[in-house]
């Protein structure tokens, strides 16, 4: 039978929430199939990982645990994965289109001879053709492009954290697990001895602030219109008071006013929160495809043509230094209003 892999990505004992919204789409992809969901998971603690996977509805989970795959370093993961997949000629691959994804992804795909379409906002089978209808941003967000892989296999794609919604977990769940096989398992030991691998992980160091807007249930967002960086403590006031985390567009990560950590849209993070409100943010559709998926869209412009109306639940067309401190004093009364009754119970 065929299958869609999910290649999960780890880090100490941790998946990441990728990979299980990525599980939920190969089950979908995978009915249209008539084919199996399946976990690859490569490295230390994989098969315990095993049983999170057939929660988030793999049938079966591949798992290798030579000891070169931990920490990641892109080559041991890059022959083990290829090897896995001309043994077991998977239909499709999805990886997370994270910096290890993206890597590991384009290092297989070239080993493999096959596509790889990077960047996938939406994924679904061809009811005529079978073949796996791959859509991306192009020529910098301003069209929707399909690609299809029809001549090589496994068809490849990443797809970016929050562009699917987090399914929920099955606790009673089970599947079966695969380890590489006797033959597979003596092709692969000789090449992965640490001692010969021509890169290893000596340290990892994270690069800037530790910002995770991917679980964010509230995102106050600032753009060109906040006029400078200075402006932004307006909306982590305003973030201060909703429980919310702060966040820019590509307009305010180039002029400096934010980090690239907290960009959404195209070149930055994809969100799901429940509420997002954009302050001063115009709606280009680089922007929209990072956002647009939101629960509740609040919108704040002074222009009342502006793109971002259209993908908004509730619109202000106003002077947002005016509309801020007003929105901020209100949520403030209601936290403490809420805090009072809280206490008089």
């Amino acid at each position: 039978m065929p299958e869609v892999w999910v290649i999960v990505e780890h880090e100490g004992g941790q998946a990441s929430r990728v990979s299980w919204e990525l599980m939920d789409v190969a089950t979908e992809l995978a009915a249209a199939l008539s084919a199996r969901p399946a976990a690859v998971i490569l490295g230390e603690g994989a098969r315990a990982l095993a049983e999170t996977a057939f929660s988030y509805g793999a049938a079966t989970a591949y798992v290798a645990e030579y000891p070169a795959l931990t920490p990641f370093t892109t080559d041991p993961h890059c022959q083990v994965l290829s090897a896995l997949a001309r043994e077991h000629q998977p239909a499709v691959i999805l990886l997370g289109a994270t910096t290890r994804g993206r890597d590991l992804a384009s290092a297989v795909a070239t080993d493999l001879l096959t596509g790889l379409t990077a960047d996938c906002t939406h994924l679904e089978i061809d009811s005529e053709t079978g073949f796996l209808r791959q859509t991306r941003p192009a020529f910098g967000g301003n069209i929707m492009a399909t690609i299809i892989t029809p001549d090589h296999r496994p068809q490849m794609a990443t797809v970016r954290p929050g562009v699917f919604p987090l399914p929920d977990a099955n606790p009673e769940a089970s599947g079966e697990i695969i380890e590489p096989g006797k033959k597979l398992d003596k092709q692969l030991k000789p090449e992965l001895d640490p001692a010969t691998l021509p890169v290893r992980r000596l340290d990892f160091v994270p690069a800037g602030e530790a910002v995770s807007l991917a679980g964010a249930k509230v995102i106050v967002s600032g753009g060109r219109g906040m006029r400078s960086g200075k402006n932004f403590a307006l909306l982590e006031e305003l973030a201060a008071q909703l429980g919310g985390v702060v966040a820019g567009s590509r307009a305010a990560v180039d002029s400096g006013w934010i980090t690239h950590q907290r960009q959404v849209g195209q070149t930055g993070q994809t969100v799901r929160p429940v509420v997002y409100i954009a302050v001063g943010i115009s709606g280009a559709i680089q922007h929209l495809a990072g956002m647009q998926e939101s629960d509740v869209i609040v919108a704040i412009n002074n222009d009342p043509d502006a793109p971002i109306f259209d993908v908004a639940d509730y619109g202000i067309v106003g002077d947002l230094f005016e509309v801020l401190p007003a929105l901020t004093a209100e949520a403030g009364k209601r936290r403490t209003a809420t805090s009072a009754g809280s206490a008089e119970r």
